[in-house]
């Protein structure tokens, strides 16, 4: 180890590009994503009879995006256990089954079986 070495030395000459006469591409910005989809209203209700026994619920647009922005985060946190799930058994590939393992070790109280 020689402690003189350009990378330990400040203000080391820097080496060039591999190909200096290759102009840069321009870097393109994304195109905007679209909204993701509110769930709509009449599922949102159907969905609110099973559970509040035939008590029809008024719904603010408010609450409407905090249902959907809650259930995104449970499928993507259920998707990242699975995916886990799938390469401890040595695999890429997802199957119903690592999801059923996931949702079994999350326990009743998260989401679980």
């Amino acid at each position: 180890w020689d402690p003189q070495t350009p990378r330990d030395v400040p203000n080391a000459p820097v080496s060039p590009p591999c190909c200096p006469d290759v102009p840069a591409l321009p870097v393109t910005p994304l195109p905007p994503c679209a909204p993701l989809p509110v769930p709509s209203l009449p599922q949102v209700r159907e969905i609110c009879l099973l559970f509040a026994r035939g008590v029809n619920y008024r719904w603010q647009s408010m609450a409407l995006l905090a249902l959907q922005e809650a259930a995104e985060a449970f499928m993507v946190r259920l998707l990242e256990d699975s995916y886990l799930c799938s390469l401890h058994a040595h695999r890429v590939t997802l199957f119903p089954k690592d999801l059923q393992l996931a949702r079994r070790l999350r326990g009743p109280e998260a989401g679980g079986i």
